[in-house]
């Protein structure tokens, strides 16, 4: 965790809510047990988790949703904000996931990046270059 000058307060409630969420309180849960099993469902309805799994899964979550939200937060105090802004949550996630999701924030169109070509492809592009020089 980062250091904090402002003051204790969020300090304090960043300790209360992680207390709260390790003694397996399920009111602060983003996703539920029941949302994942739904979630699997959605994609194979003969699919169960094993009871490891699920907590892990939503172990996960819990963790990506706080760190997001923590260095969304950061982001908005850097700005010298004193409120969080969609804009924050979409650097955080671009530039540490490479994520992006469309239609929040700004309507600026994103180019597509294309992927970078690798040296077996470029040998297969010689191989065909040089077989269409044939005929």
């Amino acid at each position: 965790m980062s250091q904090n000058t402002s003051g204790s307060s969020s300090s304090t409630s960043y300790s209360n809510t992680q207390n709260s969420s390790s003694t397996g309180g399920s009111e602060n849960q983003v996703l539920t047990r029941g949302r994942l099993q739904d979630l699997v469902r959605e994609v194979d309805p003969n699919e169960q988790l094993d009871e490891e799994v699920e907590e892990l899964l939503l172990q996960i979550a819990d963790d990506f949703i706080e760190s997001t939200v923590n260095a969304s937060c950061q982001l908005a105090k850097h700005r010298q904000a004193t409120a969080l802004d969609v804009t924050d949550v979409q650097m955080h996630l671009e530039r540490q996931w490479n994520m992006w999701i469309p239609g929040f924030g700004t309507d600026e169109l994103r180019p597509y990046k294309r992927a970078p070509v690798t040296e077996a492809h470029k040998q297969r592009m010689a191989l065909i270059r040089k077989q269409m020089k044939k005929f």
